[in-house]
């Protein structure tokens, strides 16, 4: 984790690339929690499971603030409305590329079935002139905490953890 993100609603800065999401979680079946978490479209995360999903998320526009990005980008990336509540700020995490990830907790249900992301353009293969449209994310899916950090991207796994701590009072 990088920092507490008490005032991580602000605006974009110079720096390091930052992006901004929602960890929804949902009391179990079990009696604990899962996460709701996305797997990466596009080609190159096709064929991999494990650290190939992530927070729904995003880059915020230029000076827009970072929770109304998220919400944004949560919507944009799984096409359904973020479920009603008040999201808790969980922090700041660095990603492997240098990444900033602002993230907020919402407690909140949604139905995966009814995903319809947003869609992106790609050169593939590339230098082949064929752009091909992708989904932002190909599925989604309600999971454990453990399999939530097994299949996140390392620097985001950490987001579970505070989550964790957040909902133990902590």
């Amino acid at each position: 984790m990088v920092a507490p993100a008490g005032a991580a609603a602000g605006t974009r800065a110079r720096g390091p690339r930052r992006s901004a999401g929602l960890l929804l979680h949902r009391p179990a079946p079990d009696g604990g929690v899962e996460v709701l978490i996305a797997h990466m479209g596009g080609p190159f995360w096709a064929r991999r499971d494990e650290r190939a999903w992530s927070v729904p998320k995003g880059e915020p526009e230029e000076g827009e603030d970072l929770l109304a990005a998220a919400r944004r980008e949560f919507t944009e990336e799984l096409g359904l409305p973020v479920p009603p509540g008040e999201p808790v700020a969980l922090g700041e995490f660095r990603q492997s590329g240098g990444k900033v990830v602002s993230v907020w907790a919402l407690a909140g249900d949604l139905d995966v079935t009814a995903l319809r992301p947003g869609t992106f353009a790609l050169e593939h293969p590339p230098g082949s002139g064929r752009v091909r449209h992708h989904p932002e994310v190909d599925r989604a899916a309600w999971v454990s905490p453990g399999v939530a950090r097994a299949k996140l991207v390392a620097g985001q796994a950490p987001a579970v953890d505070r989550l964790l701590e957040l909902l133990a009072g902590g």
